[in-house]
């Protein structure tokens, strides 16, 4: 059973929801509280979605400096699996781990409502238990989640294979190239705007999100560390 360790910043509001979507998946998922500087031997990561810090400045640009990111930082670059979920992909980018920035929706509106993507990549923990050009229906729910990158940053991300997700049929947002989703070049840290954990169950209208929880199980999945116990499902003090 892998332990996955969701990290819980000031506003967010999709913590529940990853942590139960990772149990349902099979792993011992449990909450850390952005005050802590210890992940407790995590196999992977999440940072879910949400408002971390209430979106001041810009989305992720105050809980990049949260405590727990140092820890979440050296997790990635001991080569740690790191997935950052809509707000979670937004605190990656400000904190370096991911290239490029997520930008005000193009047409300036909170979006919330499914799209469809199309799986770019099966080569991370995230994303193997998924077929190359498989398309999934799954929800967004954002202000900011227009991803931008440079000429030469975007065609790097192309030219290696980085983009995860992709929206087809409508770019709900403007990003470039119809990017949803990226991962560094070391491939253990991934970014993805939609929300898999709001579509993991037939009850949600589909299970199309399931797998990339499912993947953190999968047999030949790559165990980062220790069995620690876990920890129950109650946030922590501030």
């Amino acid at each position: 059973m892998r332990r996955v360790a969701v990290v819980v910043f000031p506003g967010s509001n999709c913590d529940a929801d990853t942590l139960d979507a990772a149990r349902a998946g099979g792993s011992d998922a449990y909450y850390v509280w952005h005050r802590e500087t210890d992940l407790r031997q995590p196999d992977a990561v999440i940072l879910p979605g949400g408002f971390s810090y209430g979106d001041y400045l810009r989305s992720g640009a105050i809980a990049r400096f949260s405590p727990v990111m140092q820890a979440v930082s050296a997790h990635a670059r001991a080569g740690g699996v790191v997935l950052g979920i809509c707000n979670g992909f937004q605190i990656l980018c400000e904190a370096g781990l991911l290239p490029g920035a997520l930008m005000r929706n193009a047409r300036l509106k909170f979006l919330s409502r499914p799209v469809r993507v199309r799986v770019e990549a099966v080569d991370t923990l995230f994303t193997r238990a998924y077929e190359r050009g498989e398309e999934l229906l799954v929800p967004i729910a954002h202000g900011d989640g227009r991803y931008v990158a440079d000429a030469e940053t975007a065609a790097l991300l192309e030219a290696g294979g980085q983009v995860v997700w992709r929206y087809v049929g409508d770019n709900p947002n403007g990003s470039t190239n119809d990017i949803a989703g990226v991962c560094n070049a070391g491939r253990n840290v991934v970014g993805i705007m939609p929300h898999p954990e709001r579509r993991n169950a037939r009850v949600l209208g589909g299970d199309d999100g399931a797998r990339v929880f499912l993947s953190l199980e999968a047999r030949n999945a790559t165990q980062h560390a220790g069995d620690m116990r876990a920890v129950d499902g109650r946030h922590l003090r501030v």
